[in-house]
């Protein structure tokens, strides 16, 4: 029994969803996408504003396929409708964030800046901080879940936060464990 395959998934007002043969296609006010299955294991079925997702059997495979082809419908009925959104911050003294254009311009201590192309379909803002210790916030946003946290992963990975003083690109709710430098031990 798959809990996750078993939820129904309600579909917004003002969003368009087509049922293909092997594909759901889905139109809102964010974006669009497309969804492709395998239909001689599952099927779907849309009702009254509620889009049910069946397997045709419960051999492995099929459990399997069924659990995911919801949550990857979940996820595309989410991003078309509401959006997702990675918001990271900027750490360090001297480093900063720009905005040129749809491309995101990183000065992090390296000898030159780095130039970070978003995806299609997604967007990235970047604004200076008033606040003392953080001196950028960059959001990441768009209607793929995937490509959101890629470009954001790609983003970090340029310079992730260092144990010591907490410098570098993290999430905004991401906790950097603190570690002592040598000096804190002795007397």
């Amino acid at each position: 029994m798959s809990r996750i395959g078993n939820k129904v998934i309600p579909i917004p007002a003002g969003l368009n969803v087509e049922i293909g043969e092997n594909y759901i296609d889905i139109k809102g006010k964010v974006g669009e996408d497309k969804v492709e299955f395998d239909p001689s294991i599952i099927s779907l079925e849309l009702k009254d504003g509620v889009l049910t997702v069946k397997r045709a059997n419960d051999l492995k495979k099929s459990k399997a396929m069924h659990g995911t082809t919801r949550a990857l419908i979940a996820n595309a009925v989410k991003g078309c409708s509401e959006g997702f959104k990675k918001n990271l911050q900027v750490i360090g003294i001297g480093y900063r964030a720009e905005n040129r254009g749809e491309d995101l311009i990183l000065h992090l201590g390296y000898s030159h800046p780095i130039t970070i192309k978003p995806l299609p379909g997604v967007k990235i803002v970047a604004t200076e901080s008033k606040n003392k210790n953080v001196n950028a916030y960059i959001e990441v946003s768009g209607s793929d879940k995937f490509k959101v946290g890629q470009v954001a992963a790609l983003i970090r990975e340029q310079r992730r936060p260092e144990p010591y003083k907490g410098k570098g690109v993290r999430y905004a709710d991401e906790v950097v464990l603190r570690k002592e430098g040598k000096r804190a031990g002795k007397k």
